[in-house]
């Protein structure tokens, strides 16, 4: 891990769903320019961590601090967290840029709409700045020529990238990417995970929840192994994937090759 500024720091962060205890004491520093990729099983708590990090999930327990703010919190009554400050989970949400297993573009918006909504009418960025950076944005992801297109013409994997270039569009400090590439056909997955190295190569701060092993390996400076709601080993990539120490690591890696 480098020794730059922090992006984000979770302590002891645990989740409960009623009586099922999914994260049991997850910690994780995040520095600028990291790329941590989250690996495990199914069932194993990943993407739960990721959504408690974007307070799409109220954790049950432990602090999460976004560039040196933590968010604020207080006991909601129900054995749980609730934020103390709506506004500031806005404000640290809007730092954050989420991709998600599905996509989830707005489907009666054209591609370009989606891009610039958030940047438009939450961050009140002017609309022809705003179109600027869209458009560049999709350049990028290889969509300009679709920018008129509504969702349901595109492919799964040019929606994936669609919403990549809409995370991107806040300018956020870290992105998260949730299984970015699970729900497409195989043949699509590496436009996706093509776009996702380009932003590792500059350094962009990412975590990223991935069952892409390769690439996994490929892109990230640490890998963090969860299993059964906790930390079971984390490292460097060529230590996690080439010399595991941990027997569950081990019977992971080898499971999937």
């Amino acid at each position: 891990m480098t020794d730059s500024a922090q992006a984000i720091e979770v302590a002891n962060l645990h989740k409960r769903f009623g009586p099922l205890e999914v994260l049991k004491g997850v910690s994780l520093t995040a520095r600028q320019g990291d790329v941590i990729a989250i690996i495990g099983g199914s069932g194993s708590g990943k993407s739960t961590f990721l959504r408690c990090i974007n307070m799409l999930e109220l954790p049950s327990a432990g602090t999460i601090t976004i560039h040196g703010e933590t968010i604020a919190m207080k006991k909601d009554g129900h054995g749980g967290l609730a934020p103390s400050d709506r506004r500031q989970v806005q404000r640290i949400r809007s730092r954050l840029g989420m991709v998600f297993q599905s996509f989830n573009l707005w489907q009666h918006m054209t591609v370009l709409q989606n891009v610039i909504e958030v940047p438009v009418h939450v961050l009140g960025q002017p609309k022809d700045k705003a179109i600027e950076i869209a458009e560049t944005l999709l350049r990028r992801v290889g969509l300009y020529e679709k920018r008129d297109a509504y969702p349901a013409f595109l492919s799964g994997g040019q929606q994936q990238r669609a919403a990549i270039a809409r995370a991107l569009a806040i300018q956020p400090l870290v992105m998260l990417f949730d299984e970015p590439t699970s729900a497409l056909d195989p043949e699509l997955v590496g436009e996706v995970l093509s776009v996702i190295g380009d932003l590792a190569r500059e350094k962009r701060t990412m975590i990223l929840v991935t069952h892409e092993m390769k690439f996994a390996r490929e892109v990230s400076n640490h890998v963090v192994f969860l299993d059964n709601g906790l930390i079971e080993e984390q490292g460097p990539p060529e230590v996690m994937f080439g010399a595991p120490k941990s027997e569950r690591l081990k019977k992971f890696i080898s499971s999937i090759h």
